[in-house]
């Protein structure tokens, strides 16, 4: 079993405040779950964040992360939502969520 961290992307571009929080994460859970979206099983959600419009999703398996992050573009798509939405996918790294925070505390 892979570090946690390493089973986990960053996903930014969510759209905030269209839905309740679970909804979207539901949303997020099925569109990374999907083998036309490179995904596989998910393990967690996290969402919302400290950060508005980021998630973060863990998978079971490492593998997912690499062929998601090999997908060109992640369009999130569902009937609740009244367009496409360009995602923006990341690998998650300790060092960028640090300082990430770290500026945001600045």
């Amino acid at each position: 079993q892979a570090a946690r961290s390493t089973r986990t992307i960053v996903i930014a571009g969510v759209p905030a405040g269209l839905l309740q929080d679970d909804v979207m994460a539901d949303i997020l859970t099925i569109h990374f779950q999907m083998s036309r979206n490179n995904g596989g099983d998910v393990e967690e959600v996290t969402y919302p964040t400290r950060n508005k419009g980021v998630a973060y999703i863990t998978f079971e398996d490492q593998e997912v992360v690499e062929s998601v992050l090999k997908k060109d573009q992640h369009l999130l798509q569902d009937k609740r939502l009244s367009r496409l939405y360009p995602l923006t996918v990341t690998r998650y790294c300790d060092n960028v969520s640090s300082s990430l925070i770290h500026l945001i505390m600045l």
